[in-house]
């Protein structure tokens, strides 16, 4: 350990003096120098690399396949400046957090939102936490289904990749890859107490992702090269009202592809050296935006006005190239590997807000065992059920996911400054912050508005 961190070990021991007085801003994981009988004391802290990889993996999930879409609704240059916008705006609302996670000796964002709001604003947290973390685990586990198994829409069969290679064998069906998937991946990942052991399995999903990343540059140079690529639109196609509106439906795509706000805190007090937090964060967000913006560069090039909202549909067909359905599965089975891999990382957080909100004043998670293993088997319950018999869920979570992201990606951190209970927000952070509520807000009034409306139209087209 470095002369540098001798500052951070006191900081912690303060911390965990707070602990004792206020259980609320206490971890639901303990710091990694506690000696209780959970053997801590072997655990030196977290190093550099594994806390970019978790918070990476945190990132890019299921959202980076819809950012190509953005391209064709936007046009590569605007839509490449808002790729690069949402970054800043996410190292600066992470920035405040931890700024006043410091500043009222809270180790996680619940502690944070307790410093500031009093218990309400805890739950408040906390409940957004696990709309959103669970809706979106949802559709992780319908998207693996769909690209292993295949999906029926419209009447429409669309094969997966073992219904591809095998044919239709009732154990490549959808309900039993997915418990085959839960037990062999999910259940084993889950079962870790410590985010910073996801660090080898998040490093090889943010490899998967630029995988996909490669096959994608791959296949579109070829074909610029072959001359069968046309040029891009570079700005959007802007001729009436309806146009300008669907503008601002990219928004909310936009706002949610960087939200980690919830691991921040695990993965700080986890740290070796804490002073590297923010170090962390600008690292994963340069690396995060540098895979979205090649991504969208990529895919939109690739696929043109043809782009559809997930890009992964788009290697259903063929490319046009050699050994095309060799690189539409690389493509899938990465990108499904990818997803299995994300899954424990949202899923630590998810499970650490379910047992602050039921059990806020219980002793760490860790230390008990018997609580961490039925939290977990109920949410994986939850998760599993939920991809199998409520394939609809996908039409609410486009509600509430959206709307729970926002609120702690921006709506929250933006809140906590503009309260300001220890008096060291600036005049420029009071400013962005206004400017976050507002595009926050108005990306989900645009959310709900199109969502709605697909929706009634969705529901509307078989009368007709």
């Amino acid at each position: 350990m470095t002369i540098a961190s001798v500052k951070p070990t006191k900081e912690k021991k303060s911390r965990r003096s707070k602990q004792m007085r206020i259980d609320e801003k206490a971890p639901l994981l303990p710091t990694k120098q506690e000696g209780d009988d959970g053997g801590f004391d072997e655990f030196n802290g977290a190093s550099f690399t594994g806390a970019v990889f978790n918070l990476s993996t945190t990132i890019v999930g299921a959202g980076i396949m819809a950012l190509p879409a953005t391209m064709k609704v936007l046009g590569l240059v605007p839509g490449i400046a808002m790729i690069i916008l949402m970054a800043f705006l996410t190292e600066a609302s992470i920035e405040l957090l931890l700024r006043f996670s410091r500043a009222g000796k809270s180790v996680s964002y619940g502690g944070v939102m307790d410093d500031a709001f009093g218990k309400y604003g805890r739950m408040l947290l906390q409940i957004c936490v696990l709309v959103n973390n669970i809706g979106v685990l949802i559709v992780y586990m319908i998207i693996i289904g769909d690209v292993l198994s295949g999906t029926t829409s419209s009447g429409i069969h669309h094969a997966g990749v073992l219904e591809g290679w095998f044919g239709v064998h009732w154990w490549n069906g959808r309900m039993m890859v997915l418990l085959v998937t839960t037990l062999a991946v999910f259940a084993p990942l889950a079962s870790l107490k410590r985010i910073d052991s996801l660090r080898y399995t998040s490093a090889l999903s943010v490899a998967l992702a630029v995988v996909f990343l490669v096959i994608t540059a791959g296949i579109t140079i070829f074909k610029l090269i072959s001359g069968s690529i046309l040029m891009p639109r570079l700005f959007p196609d802007v001729t009436d009202f309806t146009s300008v509106f669907k503008l601002f439906t990219v928004v909310p795509v936009l706002v949610t592809a960087y939200i980690c706000h919830y691991n921040v805190h695990s993965i700080d007090n986890e740290l070796e050296d804490t002073t590297q937090i923010r170090a962390v964060v600008r690292t994963s967000l340069a690396l995060c935006s540098s895979v979205y913006v090649m991504t969208s560069l990529f895919g939109f090039l690739l696929f043109g006005d043809g782009t559809l909202d997930d890009v992964l549909a788009n290697f259903d067909t063929n490319l046009g190239i050699p050994y095309s359905s060799v690189l539409n599965d690389a493509v899938r089975v990465s990108y499904a590997a990818h997803l299995m891999l994300v899954f424990p990382v949202v899923f630590y957080p998810l499970r650490l807000n379910l047992d602050g909100l039921l059990f806020p004043s219980a002793r760490a998670l860790v230390l008990d065992n018997m609580r961490f293993a039925l939290t977990s088997i109920g949410l994986i319950c939850v998760i599993f059920l939920g991809a199998n018999f409520i394939p609809s869920i996908w039409d609410a979570f486009q509600f509430t996911g959206a709307t729970a992201a926002v609120c702690i990606g921006f709506i929250l951190p933006a809140a906590v400054t503009l309260g300001d209970r220890h008096g060291i927000a600036t005049k420029k952070d009071k400013i962005l912050c206004i400017f976050m509520i507002v595009l926050a807000v108005f990306s989900n009034v645009i959310a709900i508005y199109s969502d709605t409306y697909a929706l009634f139209k969705k529901t509307d087209s078989p009368r007709e």
